[in-house]
């Protein structure tokens, strides 16, 4: 196992912090990217009260902010939304549901125009309005202004360390930090929305920096479970020297192997072939089949794709020179694992908590594949929107429990169970990534390996679990690391648990050793479990047409 100890003194301090008097509000929105700001948007609209507490700059945080978001965009035809539908279950593995498919083309067709008071959509040459695609950057920062002009509080620079719960385990609101003052924040709600997006395990990739699973981890200490986290393989290609990875100009890449060969790239399997390159040595990519009129707009449509190549030693062009390339982990973020849900209303297991965005499972709209761009942008908005709206009606129905008894959850990385040693949360990262982030580990599966990388990780999480002390650090900072690095290894665990469990090869999960798809295994895989990660099969087996049970049921 991976040594993280680093000594044998115990902490001497609670948080050096000053303890803010407790806000009281209807709805707790933790998490401000796009889905946590739709979110606080319908909820505010609904009448609630709104606190949205963000671990960065609300209207900048997230991948969505870095990114050029285009949303599934279907107009409200029977025929195209169906055909829309229908491409999609073909290629979801079984586990997605046509019924929220067309409930999000809905809500996103309806809800993304009425934005436009504060954001400024492109016209094409006809003058149409353009809604579907959006500028990141402009998009959440258009986003924020909506709701503050709602009157929405917005605690910046304010991550979450942990839920609060009364004795019978209803959540009603959430502690954490205010890093640049140094103030530790309570707020009671009569409604929590987690919007903390997906974990990518620090792999550098654009705009996740803050997403690390705090979210998923504070849902586990309500007892929350998950689904679908074997789907956590997807990879981008990025400049192996920047972390860009706006993948749109890579549809026009041709890929070369060390030796000058060009690699052959099947269609739909362009992630497994590259990775297998790259285990080979290094890759080379060019650019040179990209059309001139798409260069020429290219520095206005996605103006961040071209920064990494002009601030090159020299400048690189990349239509006329090759450039090393390598895979950037998405984990979480665009695979389609996530927080179970637990109703239609995104609300999950634990009373007074919802779930939204790439927080929650995807598996409803994308199934084992990834949402890409558009599905996952409009699932954002859409299930910011239910949520938003259901938690509103619950504050109303249940009131901001103010005053009722209520204790943190937070555990590991907060309160460990001994203090006989000392972790270095940083160890604990390093030791998490050796697991999560090597091509033939995660997209090429097998099940040796998989059964060694949890033994690992159920090790580093023991240990960090009994010393890692996030309540003892010298600095917010620390205390906020020292969460992280938690979070990461609950997540990793219940990823690599999935990968093991489900032994075949179905959407992005690819085990080697199980090359096939069984349908036995057509369903979605439930985890969960922080001390003891366990899983489960959601529902029974699909059954073959001749099967008795079924010929029966057709009868009936």
């Amino acid at each position: 196992m991976p040594n993280i100890r680093v000594s044998t003194t115990p902490p001497t301090a609670e948080l050096p912090t000053v303890e803010l008097p407790p806000i009281a509000t209807d709805v707790l929105v933790i998490g401000g990217g796009l889905s946590g700001t739709w979110a606080a948007l319908a909820a505010a609209q609904a009448g609630a009260r709104v606190v949205l507490a963000d671990k960065g700059y609300c209207g900048a945080s997230g991948v969505a902010a870095t990114s050029g978001p285009g949303h599934w965009w279907v107009p409200p035809d029977a025929d195209a939304r169906a055909e829309a539908i229908r491409q999609r279950m073909a290629i979801a593995g079984g586990i997605a549901d046509p019924a929220w498919m067309e409930r999000i083309l809905d809500i996103t067709w309806t809800t993304l125009p009425t934005i436009a008071d504060v954001y400024d959509f492109s016209t094409d040459e006809t003058g149409t309005v353009q809604y579907r695609g959006l500028r990141g950057p402009e998009y959440l920062r258009a986003m924020r202004r909506k709701i503050h002009k709602l009157g929405v509080r917005i605690l910046d620079q304010s991550p979450a360390l942990e839920l609060l719960a009364e004795p019978g385990g209803t959540i009603v609101g959430a502690r954490g930090l205010r890093r640049q003052r140094g103030e530790a924040w309570t707020v009671r709600a009569g409604a929590v929305i987690l919007a903390t997006g997906g974990c990518a395990f620090k792999s550098r990739l654009l705009g996740s920096h803050t997403n690390t699973g705090d979210g998923h981890l504070m849902a586990a200490e309500a007892g929350v479970d998950f689904s679908g986290m074997e789907f956590s393989t997807y990879h981008t290609v990025a400049p192996a020297h920047s972390t860009m990875t706006r993948s749109m100009s890579f549809a026009f890449a041709t890929y070369y192997d060390g030796e000058g060969r060009e690699i052959a790239v099947p269609p739909g399997d362009a992630t497994r072939t590259l990775a297998r390159a790259m285990l080979e040595g290094p890759v080379l990519c060019s650019l040179h089949r990209m059309p001139a009129d798409i260069r020429e707009r290219l520095r206005r449509v996605q103006p961040n794709m071209m920064l990494p190549f002009d601030r090159s030693g020299g400048g690189i062009d990349p239509f006329t020179r090759r450039f090393p390339v390598l895979l950037r982990p998405e984990g979480t973020i665009r695979g389609s694992g996530g927080i179970r849900l637990a109703d239609d209303d995104c609300g999950t297991a634990a009373d007074g908590l919802f779930v939204v965005g790439d927080a929650a499972t995807r598996e409803p709209v994308a199934g084992a594949v990834s949402g890409g761009g558009a599905i996952l942008a409009a699932w954002a908005l859409s299930s910011g929107v239910i949520a938003g709206r259901a938690a509103a009606a619950r504050a109303v129905r249940h009131g901001r429990r103010a005053d009722s008894p209520a204790r943190p959850l937070g555990q590991a990385g907060l309160r460990p169970a001994r203090h006989a040693a000392s972790v270095d949360p940083r160890a604990v990262t390093a030791a998490v990534q050796a697991e999560m982030l090597p091509y033939d580990k995660t997209i090429f599966r097998r099940g040796p390996a998989l059964s060694r990388s949890l033994s690992l990780l159920d090790g580093v999480w023991r240990d960090l679990r009994d010393h890692l002390h996030g309540e003892g650090a010298a600095t917010a900072g620390e205390t906020v690391q020292a969460r992280e690095s938690a979070a990461l290894t609950a997540v990793a665990r219940w990823c690599t648990r999935a990968a093991l469990d489900r032994t075949e090869s179905r959407g992005m999960h690819l085990r080697v050793d199980a090359p096939a798809a069984a349908p036995a295994f057509a369903r979605r895989l439930i985890v969960g479990g922080l001390d003891r990660p366990w899983s489960r099969f959601d529902g029974p087996a699909p059954q073959p047409l001749d099967h008795p049970a079924t010929t029966q049921a057709g009868a009936a």
